[in-house]
């Protein structure tokens, strides 16, 4: 049981910390609300060309509505954000300095048109770099809320310039901006997304121009070259703005994770020389996290490189883990199951304490914590209770101290760490026996309320179930004899090493349940 959770709580899946008090829920209210105000009347202030109180007060008024409307949005479909003050406060900031960027931009084109001498200087507002906001929003957030935003920006431009065309300008920009960025891996894909941009802000000013009978007026000349200079300014303001947004705030983007997949950082070479069998494992780990992700519609980078570091305490003492073991003896043949234990356990520890070290970001160190959950270590509670002692042991020192996943990206990880360590234990891995093995182990974490505190549905689990069948397979498959060559005999320079291990299979075996997450898992 966690500390601070009453046992309905525990029965139902729902964590203590998500039940608020009157008191606590008044305030939370209070911040929003204030939060809410702020930059509704920041953003009148920002959008006001009359500065008189009805002006003010109007825009006001209306800045706090569609506010209102923004915020209503992410309750319903993003309720995560809305516990999060910082986030919060990081979408308001975007909004109002998105329309300080737009008036900033718009007296400097004014000024340049005044003094290269354009016959139309109506045409500089087309060079507004408002799309910015958008892709923002849609790489530091996600695409729903980058959509409202768009909408929100675009009315509120619509009111400052009193321009109901330039209002469908903004939007069009603003959505082809965030759609530009939903797949975005490469901090270079931000100018590809600049280049969509410049040719929606031709498309679109050309039937602006056609329908306000200006096309060919030598106002569109101006309007277009405009076009093209704001989607050039969008991809130069988000390169800029990004890596400051994501460190300012600890906001983790597809960008950053794919950074962390470098072979070059420093954990995951140290990860490879100190421990290469648990690199080994965290990749195969990756795989199946990454396609059960796919799967379930989680995000599948974020999976992969949360495998990718699960494991990372392990460098620590990498020796008493069966997939680094390399010596004549088990490690822990000398060792107490208690103290077995807290060594097998420490290592989700460690690897917290590294990466928090590295700084890498929030969500890989939750996952971390949570890829065990509460599970037992089965081997050394059975190993112990197995001993001539009149008392049995008490099964919470053989637990982890969890959390449980709280994500399904968590939940993901955790059966993909257990299924694949389990399916080492294969002695013939045919495709049935290892959909039988993978169904043994997701039914029993299952079963034990791993997953009661995440959300994955038993659909997801079943396609789960499928996505890991199936990449296993694949692992595990067979091959064709090579012609001329015979494995099964022992000669030359191989006769040596199986003698050495010749009768030796159960203590291999055993260090295997003592060491590996498979200790866990069901006997197949």
């Amino acid at each position: 049981m966690k500390n601070g959770t009453t046992k309905g709580e525990v029965k139902r899946g729902i964590p203590r910390t998500e039940i608020k008090s009157p008191i606590h829920i008044s305030k939370l209210s209070i911040r929003r609300i204030a939060i809410l105000l702020t930059f509704g009347l920041i953003s009148a202030l920002s959008i006001q060309e009359l500065h008189g109180i009805e002006e003010l007060t109007g825009g006001f008024l209306i800045a706090s509505l569609l506010l209102f409307i923004l915020y209503k949005d992410i309750m319903r479909y993003k309720p995560a954000y809305a516990k999060k003050f910082s986030m919060l406060l990081l979408l308001g900031l975007m909004l109002v300095c998105t329309l300080f960027i737009g008036k900033f931009f718009s007296y400097l084109f004014y000024s340049l048109s005044k003094g290269i001498g354009f016959i139309s200087m109506e045409g500089a507002v087309f060079g507004m770099p408002l799309p910015a906001g958008a892709m923002l929003v849609a790489l530091l957030f996600d695409f729903h809320t980058a959509i409202t935003f768009s909408f929100i920006v675009s009315i509120l431009t619509g009111l400052w310039l009193h321009d109901a065309a330039y209002t469908i300008y903004v939007f069009v920009g603003s959505l082809v901006a965030a759609f530009s960025v939903i797949r975005c891996k490469k901090r270079s894909a931000l100018i590809l997304g600049g280049l969509y941009v410049i040719a929606a802000n031709i498309f679109t000013a050309t039937i602006i121009s056609l329908f306000g009978g200006e096309l060919f007026t030598a106002k569109i000349l101006p309007s277009l070259i405009f076009a093209v200079v704001s989607g050039i300014s969008v991809s130069a303001i988000v390169s800029l703005l990004l890596p400051f947004l994501e460190y300012s705030f600890k906001v983790t983007t597809d960008i950053s994770l794919l950074e962390l997949l470098d072979l070059n950082q420093p954990l995951m070479r140290n990860l490879m020389i100190a421990a290469p069998g648990t690199y080994h494992h965290s990749v195969i780990v990756g795989n199946l996290a990454e396609s059960a992700a796919e799967a379930v519609g989680v995000n599948p980078l974020l999976a992969r490189v949360s495998a990718y570091y699960h494991d990372i305490g392990k460098i620590k003492m990498p020796d008493y883990f069966v997939e680094n073991y390399t010596g004549p003896m088990s490690k822990h043949d000398g060792l107490t199951p208690h103290m077995s234990s807290m060594i097998i356990m420490s290592h989700v520890k460690e690897g917290v304490e590294i990466v928090k070290q590295y700084k890498l970001p929030q969500p890989i160190i939750d996952i971390i914590q949570e890829h065990h959950g509460t599970s037992l270590i089965t081997y050394f509670y059975q190993k112990a209770k197995d001993q001539e002692t009149d008392v049995l042991p008490a099964e919470a020192d053989y637990r982890y101290p969890g959390p449980k996943p709280q994500t399904r990206v968590a939940a993901l990880v955790m059966m993909a760490d257990e299924v694949e360590a389990a399916s080492r234990v294969l002695t013939e891995p045919t495709p049935s026996r290892i959909t039988s093995l993978v169904d043994k182990i997701i039914n029993r974490i299952f079963l034990e309320g791993q997953l009661d505190e995440c959300e994955l549905t038993l659909k997801d689990i079943l396609e789960v179930k499928r996505r890991f069948s199936y990449i296993l397979t694949g692992i595990f498959h067979r091959r064709v004899e090579y012609p001329g060559f015979d494995f099964t005999k022992d000669e030359g320079l191989n006769k040596e090493p199986a003698k050495a291990h010749k009768g030796k299979p159960t203590e291999d075996k055993k260090a295997s349940k003592e060491s590996s997450p498979s200790a866990r898992a069901p006997q197949i």
